[in-house]
């Protein structure tokens, strides 16, 4: 079994058709048909089966072409960590929940580099994706946060996925909402009084569970709840909707303006704020820059 064969089916199942297929990966569709068969025999396994009305996936051949799809997954990781990366010390990853203090945190770290050629990013994204993202090395580190009621969860993803948890910070909960907002010049704020108004979750996709919730307690009965997928998008939702979220209360005006607030939720819930990595690999410098920002917000 080779990568070349994985390829092959994949193109093939995508396609529907080994003619298709054949003309794609330029090579003729004898030679394709052929390299099929010597896999199935070697796997004892009919990936395809053909009919007068073109060629599909068996019911063996769905399943393995799930595992192919993951293993050729890794070895474009692997090729691109090692043939597309620029020199060491100048490439630098992250991936994060939608935090404005991680952005601002990011920048002040490249500022402070002082180097004229660098090949960065930072990816606000969902829960689960952070994960994987430093999981499968496409990021050196992920900001993400545990609290009582998820960290048993997560810990148990994180360690599966051979990942640690360093916390940075610890806050308390806060309501996220405009400045124009009916309960902004409050100072303090009860869920009594948030009921009515739509409560704004940033959507976790497949792994849409209370675990994963950006927010904490997930699994209060909102009575109206507005689903975002990006900040842009929530912070929209603020101003035309009276909408709001929970957050850490970390908030940065050079980012999201002056027209936004942060006032404390009556609640004892906390957020522990830190940043995973892989157990087998150690921090770059400039990631160790990038840590050091991020603990000012504490």
């Amino acid at each position: 079994m080779t990568l070349q064969q994985m390829k092959y089916v994949i193109e093939i199942a995508e396609r529907g058709s080994m003619n298709e297929a054949a003309r794609f990966l330029f090579i003729s569709q004898p030679s394709l048909s052929e390299s099929i068969k010597e896999l199935e025999k070697e796997i004892g396994v009919k990936i395809f089966s053909r009919s007068n009305r073109g060629i599909e996936l068996t019911t063996e051949g769905s399943e393995f072409i799930g595992y192919a799809r993951q293993i050729l997954e890794q070895y474009h990781l692997l090729e691109n960590h090692y043939n597309n990366k620029v020199d060491n010390g100048k490439k630098f990853y992250v991936s994060t929940q939608h935090y404005t203090f991680a952005v601002e945190a990011f920048s002040k770290a490249i500022r402070k580099v002082g180097i004229g050629e660098y090949d960065f990013a930072i990816y606000e994204t969902r829960t689960h994706e952070v994960i994987k993202d430093v999981k499968n090395m496409r990021s050196e580190i992920g900001i993400m946060y545990l609290n009582d009621f998820n960290e048993k969860v997560l810990s148990a993803d994180l360690k599966e996925n051979n990942l640690t948890f360093t916390e940075l910070f610890t806050c308390g909960t806060y309501v996220y909402l405009s400045a124009e907002h009916p309960l902004a010049k409050k100072k303090k704020i009860s869920f009594r009084e948030l009921d009515g108004y739509p409560c704004l979750s940033f959507d976790q996709g497949d792994k849409n569970s209370f675990y994963y919730a950006e927010e904490v307690l997930s699994t209060y009965p909102y009575k109206k709840l507005i689903h975002v997928n990006d900040r842009s998008t929530a912070l929209n939702m603020m101003t035309l909707l009276d909408g709001y979220t929970l957050c850490s209360g970390v908030i940065c005006e050079e980012l999201n303006g002056e027209g936004y607030t942060a006032i404390p939720l009556e609640s004892d819930e906390k957020m522990r704020i830190g940043y995973i990595k892989r157990v087998d690999s150690k921090l770059s410098e400039i990631a160790k820059k990038f840590i050091k920002e991020l603990k000012k917000y504490g």
